[in-house]
Order: structure tokens, then C-alpha cells, then sequence
């Protein structure tokens, strides 16, 4: 007797041992193929059943009688509360274990009764009844509890979006029949009053004047309260580049009936900030830049910038400070002053200027603003010098609309300027010039993209032409103008045969992108253009070629191989810049 216990027990033990190298599979098969994927993701094959790569078959199964259970808990959610499921246990190979389960959803639960209510103040408001009549469930349709908690959720965010934020369900439930196959639903959400904006308080050591701040709220004291309006008041906060963080929260603690204070939270970036920047470019050369910028000047929410250019062919220093309208936030006055040189093949500028200009927001991508600009400019062209003061009042548009400002896909974006001068106000000579410059990219199939770029100008000028200083004439060639012709190098001739430039501009572009990896693509290219005199006689050169592109975080490094066409000794050129060509 005490023999047979013993063999009965070592064979007992040795059974339920695992077994070294075996494999477990789980194959489920559905009559519905929706419920099959569901099924294959919801059921997994726990990490106790195994140890390491080791299969314990008395878990197994303990697992196998467990499935049923799991299968129906499973799938009731989606409305089939009378599963079946079939399992086998199978061997495919000596250490290869595989559970065969086949499954018969069986017949679904409808939903007989849908009864969807709102109650309380808000219960006649249109958005509310809108989100109701979508509720993802109606009567006569399987019962799906996610999309029941899918519709409760919609209508409740709903409700606060617009102010209510005590909004509740008095009612919410659904009574199953699992043997009539049938379902009832009965939801009811009581609004609960709405409230308005209260006071708005700022917290934080910014230090920056409250008046200064209220220019970035997007609602108003008094105002229903909206979630939507909250986060517009932290985009706009944000998107100021004037903080680290920004937290805008509704302040239930100190809610009353009908008001609801907003507490927003501020976190100042450094009142001084210095940004230095290094690149190179055909059109400049190696050029060194660097930012200086003081925030907050005077408590008053002032801003000073100053920005230092040098490099090969063009350096400047410019002082811009900002003085932001109180009441509106799309709206400012900057104030400029300024020296720029620039050196080309064809002239070289030095100029010392001032400017006053005052911007505001017309839509959310159009720009306006009026300015007036005094200069006092040296410039040397061919053999000639000039030195002038113009005092230029005139107006511009900008416009910008692109999905991402660094690696647009698609977008557009442009800007016209029309500026003046007379003889009789400050100006040695008397002018009109109207300039203009447009930029489309729109994505094609197969991570191609077409970018097409327009650039013109004319001048009304009856003076000497000797008379116009070298930043009012217009001059084509270069990276962003004729590829294959320097930059500036492109215009109205002297008898010495020296550009000189025109009084009138047209250039085209249209280069088409394919992006081979997300690190590299490539280009081909076409351009035309040239500055002129006369708009009834003028000679547009042309030019063409292929590019690499390097895509990065800080915008696409472009290197562009072109040559002249119709020239009768055509030249290639090899054209470098960085950023995208808007």
C-alpha cells in the first residue's frame, strides 16, 4: 500500500511539472469577423500559465475551463449576452500546445426603448439638444455599452463647454432582458444652472501689469461661461512667448451662484534673453547673428529687441521696441532704428534709418500696417554714387496660412507694399513703389509637393534714375529669385555693360519636391525673371536644375545645382540655403 502511494505520488508530481521548451497558441475563430478582432485582442494567454519558456499544464488547464467565462464577459459589452464557445486542445508538434477556440456570438440584444432626457435651465439650448439627437445609439440597434459611455460623455462635456459645470445624470441606466433579447436605456442629465465669468485673478511673479495680461483673455467679465474660451485664453497666453507656463483653470473653491472666477498661473520666461545663431547661404555668405531681447520694460509690458547681422556680403543692427495695444491683442506699435550695408555684384548700400510702424490683425492670417520710414543712404552702383534722404509713409498686408511653420506641407503665404515718397517732404526725390510676393505649396500623391513662388514690383518714379538709391531698385538672381545667376546680379545695364538695376521686377518659381526619407528628398526646378525698365520691353532670363534636400529640425538645408538657359555660354551655379523657401 505505502508502495502504490509512492509511485502515485512521483507520477502526480511529475505530471505536473512543466515542460521544458513547450510552446502555447491561442487561435479564436467568431461567426462575425468585427467580433472576432475584438475577441483576439481581449483575450491573451496570462504570464502565469508559463514559467520562462516553460509550459505549466495544470494551470492549463485550469485556463482552458476559465475561457468560456472570459469570452462571454467579453462580449457582452457589444450586446451578445449568449455566447458559445467550442475549445479543443490540440498538439501540433511534441513541445507545441495550441487552443483552438471557436465561438458563436449567438443572437444580439436590441435596444426596445431609448429614452433620452435633459432637464434644468440649459435643456432648450440648441447645442445640447444637437449632441443629443447625435447619441451614437438608437432604438432598434444592438446594444453597445461603449458607445452608450461614448454618447453619456459627449453630452455632459458638452454641457460644461457651454457653462454648466454641475451638470449631472439624474437617470442612468440599461435594464437588460437577456432572455428576450432586448434592452431599455433611460439617461437623463440635469443642466444645473450655468455660470458666468467672474473675476479673473493672476498668480505668479510676473510681474507684468494686469491690463498688459487682460489683452490676452478671450472672454469677459460677465460672459457665459465657456471651457472653449479657457483654453483659447491659454493659447493666447502661450503662444506670447513670454512664459515658461501658463495654467488657466476655473476657481470652483471660490464659485458663487452664478460667477465663476478663473485662476491663471504664470511662470515669466527670463526678463533678458540672448539667442545666438551661426549659417551660411550663397546669397550672404557665412553670416554670425545674434538676438538681444528685454522683456517687460517699465513694468508696463514694453518689449526691447535688438538683432546683430554680420556676414560676407550684408550686415546690420537693428533696435525695434514694442509698445502693445492694451485693448487689443492683435494689435502694436514698434518703433525702429537701424544701420544696414549690403554688398552684391552689382551695388553696395549703407544705410541708417528709422521707423515707426503700427500693426493689427484684420483676420487670424491677415496683417495690416502703416508706416513711415526716414533713410539716409549711401549707395554706389557701376561707377555712380548717390547719397539720399527719403522719408517713405506706406502700407502693408501679410498674410500666412500653413499647417507647420518650421516643415510646412501645404500652405500660403504672402505680402503686399506700397510706399511714397515727395520732393516736398524730406525726400531728394519723388517715387511710388508698389512690391508684391506670393508663395503656394501644396502637397501631390506619393510625397511629392509643388511649391509655386511669384515675386513683382514697379516703380513710379519721372526723376533721373541716377536719383533712386540702390534699396529702392530692383535687382534679380539668387537663391530665392533666378537660380543660376549670382545674387543681385539680374537688370538694366549702363553702356559699360553694369547692372544697374530696373525700375520694374517680375520673377517666377516652380519646384517640384519629392521627399525620398524622412531625412532627405529631392527637387527639380524653374525659374524666371529679371528686373527692367519698361514694361512694354524687357527680357526675362530663365534658369533650371535639380536639388538635395536635408530635412532637420530647425527647417530643410537646400542645395541646388542650376544652369543658365538661352544664354549662349550658359554657366551652372551651385546654390546653398537653409529654411524653407517662402
Amino acid at each position: 500500500m505505502m508502495r502504490f502511494l509512492f509511485i502515485f505520488l512521483i507520477l502526480f508530481w511529475l505530471h505536473a511539472l512543466p515542460c521544458f521548451g513547450d510552446s502555447l497558441q491561442l487561435d479564436i475563430k467568431a461567426d462575425s469577423p468585427e467580433l472576432q478582432e475584438i475577441l483576439q485582442a481581449a483575450i491573451v494567454i496570462p504570464q502565469s500559465l508559463s514559467r520562462g519558456k516553460n509550459l505549466n499544464r495544470h494551470w492549463l488547464r485550469h485556463y482552458q475551463k476559465q475561457l468560456p467565462e472570459l469570452i462571454s464577459s467579453s462580449l457582452e459589452p457589444y450586446g451578445y449576452f449568449h455566447s458559445l464557445a467550442e475549445i479543443k486542445l490540440e498538439y501540433p508538434s511534441v513541445d507545441q500546445y495550441l487552443l483552438q477556440v471557436n465561438v458563436i456570438t449567438g443572437k444580439p440584444v436590441i435596444i426596445s426603448t431609448l429614452q433620452l432626457e435633459l432637464s434644468g435651465p440649459g435643456k432648450q439650448l440648441p447645442e445640447l439638444q444637437q449632441t443629443l439627437k447625435n447619441f451614437p445609439l438608437k432604438k432598434g440597434e444592438i446594444l453597445r455599452q461603449d458607445f452608450y459611455e461614448q454618447g453619456k460623455s459627449l453630452l455632459l462635456q458638452e454641457a460644461i463647454k457651454l457653462g454648466f459645470l454641475d451638470a449631472d445624470f439624474l437617470i442612468h441606466q440599461i435594464h437588460v432582458y437577456r432572455q428576450k433579447h432586448r434592452a431599455e436605456i433611460v439617461l437623463q442629465l440635469n443642466t444645473g444652472h450655468r455660470y458666468r465669468f467672474g473675476e479673473t485673478t493672476f498668480t505668479g511673479n510676473s510681474n507684468y501689469p494686469d491690463r498688459f495680461l487682460n489683452r490676452y483673455l478671450s472672454y469677459r467679465t460677465g460672459n457665459n461661461f465657456s471651457q472653449q474660451q479657457i483654453n483659447q485664453t491659454q493659447i493666447n497666453l502661450f503662444n506670447s512667448d513670454l512664459f515658461k507656463s501658463v495654467r488657466v483653470y476655473p476657481d470652483r473653491t471660490h464659485a458663487t451662484e452664478n460667477l465663476m472666477p478663473v485662476k491663471i498661473e504664470l511662470q515669466p520666461s527670463p526678463r533678458r534673453q540672448l539667442r545666438p545663431g551661426v549659417g551660411y547661404g550663397t546669397d550672404t555668405g557665412t553670416r554670425f547673428s545674434l538676438r538681444y531681447r528685454e522683456l517687460n520694460l517699465f513694468h508696463l509690458g514694453h518689449e526691447l529687441d535688438g538683432d546683430l547681422l554680420i556676414a560676407e556680403k550684408k550686415q546690420s543692427l537693428v533696435t525695434t521696441y514694442i509698445i502693445p495695444d492694451l485693448n487689443r491683442l492683435d494689435s502694436q506699435i514698434q518703433l525702429r532704428a537701424g544701420f544696414d550695408r549690403e554688398e552684391s555684384d552689382s551695388y553696395l548700400s549703407r544705410e541708417l534709418f528709422t521707423e515707426g510702424e503700427y500693426q493689427r490683425a484684420i483676420n487670424r492670417n491677415l496683417l495690416a500696417s502703416v508706416f513711415l520710414r526716414l533713410t539716409q543712404e549711401y549707395s554706389k552702383v557701376a561707377d555712380e554714387t548717390n547719397r539720399s534722404q527719403m522719408l517713405l509713409p506706406g502700407i502693408r498686408l501679410q498674410w500666412r496660412q500653413m499647417d507647420n511653420l518650421i516643415m510646412p506641407r501645404y500652405g500660403q503665404q504672402g505680402n503686399i507694399e506700397i510706399k511714397g515718397a515727395h520732393t516736398t517732404l524730406l525726400s531728394d526725390t519723388s517715387l511710388l513703389q508698389l512690391s508684391a510676393q506670393s508663395t503656394v505649396l501644396t502637397p501631390l500623391p506619393h510625397d511629392f509637393s509643388l511649391m509655386i513662388r511669384l515675386r513683382g514690383g514697379t516703380t513710379w518714379h519721372d526723376d533721373s534714375f541716377q536719383d533712386l538709391p540702390a534699396s529702392l531698385r530692383f535687382f534679380a538672381g539668387g537663391d530665392r529669385s533666378v537660380r543660376g545667376y549670382a545674387y543681385q546680379s539680374l537688370g538694366p545695364k549702363d553702356e559699360n555693360g553694369q547692372v544697374i538695376g530696373g525700375k520694374h521686377l517680375l520673377v517666377a518659381n516652380l519646384e517640384i519636391e519629392k521627399k525620398v526619407t524622412t531625412k532627405w528628398g529631392g527637387a527639380i526646378f524653374y525659374d524666371i525673371g529679371n528686373a527692367f525698365d519698361s514694361l512694354s520691353e524687357y527680357e526675362l532670363e530663365q534658369g533650371a536644375g535639380i536639388g538635395i534636400r536635408r530635412y532637420t529640425t530647425i527647417g530643410p538645408i537646400r542645395v541646388d545645382l542650376a544652369r543658365q538657359i538661352g544664354n549662349r555660354s550658359p554657366r551652372w551655379r551651385i546654390h546653398l540655403s537653409m529654411g524653407f523657401g517662402w
